[in-house]
This record gives structure tokens, sequence and C-alpha cells, in this order.
């Protein structure tokens, strides 16, 4: 597999299917992120700036009882858009995830704190900004429960939650304040009920991963429609060095609006070495203002040490406006 697009991939599948069931000290693992993101040309000259981060992830593991784990992760990043060229600025930690995980017959389920499952071009489409516009719909920061259910005789999983956005502490963050979600924020989900469910199942077959999902956010109390959202995809690794990923998602009342929204994200990457070369496309069509896309290339190298160095360009028509993109970033694990 490739870092380009499959290191992202892999990522998502952790995160997605962690493993269950241990009793054991506290295990945790992170990432350390610097980088700079610039507009370096825009049809709107406001928008020019540069964003220069850092960002710090970790996550933790402890077995509290037989088949009970208490899991979480915590961000230390900037957690407030940026409107003019900033230096490691607006840096606030919030939790990101929380609570405990168990397995019941063949089935493991996550409560507290979660980030359910639906879709995954938003994590795993290739390069340095390949995840953009699909991020639009990723969902996370919620309260429910999840759950994953391997099916039998084959090499799917079906996963399934119930949730509502964040409302509680947790959704405020430490240092600089991005300050605590309310309902009456609004969107789609942001409803303090558990009436919000998110469905997928996800097949491997040999070099070929296919994934299939829904997903209903009913309205707030500031909203005007609930939102119905359906997803469909597929990853390819042809064991060349090239991969490919595939994802079409379509939402009726996208975010608790009037509109209905359809993405189309497609991504390749091919790696010789410790070097990935990539390219993706996004391109969002809104049953009311038009259609946006995005189109990006990257460059990443891996060093042997998991020292992961990327760079990307992307090319952008937002809202008829047209800009230029460049980033690059160091990642380092731990």
């Amino acid at each position: 597999m490739t870092k380009g697009l499959f290191a992202g991939f892999a990522l998502t599948l952790a995160s997605t299917y962690p493993v269950y069931g241990q009793v054991n000290p506290v295990s945790w693992s992170g990432e350390l992120e610097v980088g700079f993101d610039g507009t370096v040309s825009s049809g709107d000259p406001a928008s020019e700036f540069t964003d220069n981060y850092a960002s710090l992830v970790t996550s933790f593991e402890a077995g509290l009882t037989h088949g009970v784990t208490l899991f979480g992760t915590l961000a230390l990043e900037s957690v407030i858009d940026p409107t003019d060229t900033r230096h490691f600025e607006d840096i606030g930690l919030y939790v990101s995830a929380l609570g405990v995980e168990f397995e019941y017959g063949h089935s493991h389920f996550l409560v507290g704190k979660i980030n359910p499952t639906f879709a995954l071009a938003w994590d795993a489409a290739p390069g340095f900004y390949g995840t953009s516009l699909a991020e639009d719909y990723e969902l996370n920061e919620a309260i429910g429960v999840s759950v994953d259910t391997p099916m039998q005789g084959t090499d799917g999983i079906l996963s399934m939650a119930v949730f509502y956005a964040d409302d509680t502490g947790l959704s405020d963050s430490f240092g600089v304040r991005r300050g605590r979600n309310i309902t009456a924020h609004g969107g789609a989900g942001n409803t303090g009920k558990l009436n919000n469910v998110a469905l997928q199942y996800l097949h491997i077959h040999e070099d070929t991963t296919y994934w299939i999902g829904g997903r209903f956010l009913t309205a707030s109390k500031v909203d005007v429609s609930d939102e119905l959202g359906a997803v469909v995809g597929m990853a390819h690794d042809f064991d060349n060095g090239f991969d490919v990923i595939l994802e079409i998602a379509h939402f009726d009342g996208f975010a608790g609006g009037p509109t209905n929204a359809t993405y189309t994200t497609v991504g390749s990457s091919y790696a010789h070495g410790p070097w990935a070369y990539s390219t993706s496309f996004t391109d969002m069509r809104d049953s009311a203002t038009g259609h946006d896309h995005v189109i990006s290339f990257g460059l990443d190298y891996l060093h042997e040490n998991d020292i992961a160095i990327g760079a990307g360009v992307a090319l952008y028509n937002v809202a008829g406006v047209k800009s230029t993109a460049v980033g690059a970033s160091v990642v380092v694990p731990f």
C-alpha cells in the first residue's frame, strides 16, 4: 500500500475498527504535525494568507475489566479558523473522543464521545489537499453508541451508530476557547437526543475494498430540513505501487438546509520506494448554488523511521472564486 492513499485509508480503518476486549495497562500513541497552508493567489484577495500551524494528537486505551476498555483522544491544535496570516496561534486543547468499548457476542461497542462511521474519502483521499471538500460530510465529536459487527462467512463489517452532536462541556476547548456547542447553534444532528443514525457496510475482497452507507440527521430547532445521506465507494490496490479510490456521497437537505448536495471524489497514488505521488479531484454539486471543485497534486516521502514529509498544491473553484493553495507538513508519530 502506498503512503499517499492507503496510509490514510489504513488510519481510517484502524480508528473505525480498533482492537477490543483486551485487559492491558494504559497504552497510548500519537503524532505531532508541523506545517503551513497558504493561499498564494485568489479571486478574493482577502483570502490570500498563510497559516503556519502545529498540532499534537494522542490516543490512549486502558483496560478496566475483562472485555471493557476505556479509550480517549486528545487534540492540541488551532481551534479557530484563520482570517489572516498567523504563526502557531489560536491553539487549544480538546477531547475529540472519550468513552468505553466492549464486546458482546461478535459485536464491538463504543459508548461515549465517538466518531460515527460514514464514508472514507474525508480521511483516505491521497495527498496534502486530497480530503478537501469531502471533509464537509465527516461525522465526528458525537455523543452516542456505535457497534461494529463482522458479518459471518464474509470479509465484511457492518457499522451502525445512534448519536447527537456533542453539546457537553467536552465540546469546548482549554486554552484558546472554541466555545461550547449548544442545540441553538443549529445544524442537522445537533438535537441533544439520540435521534440520528449512521449505517455503513464495508467489504474487503482481496485487494479491493467496497463500502456503502447511509445516514439520517434530524433537523435541529433552527433547521429547515432533516438530512438524508447515502454514500458508495471503492478503493483498489493494484499491487504495483498504484492505488485508486472513488467515492460518491449524496445528501437531501444537506446540513439541515433547503438544498441537496452531491460529492464525487476520485484519487490515485503511485509509490516508488519511499516516495508517493498523488492526485485527487472532488466535485460538489449543490441544487441551488451550482458546483464547487478542487484538483490537488501531492508528493510524500516516508522516512524509514515513519516520519512523513508531505507537500501539495490545490486548485480551487468555490462559489465562483478560483484560488491556488500550497502547503507542506512534517508528521512525527510516537
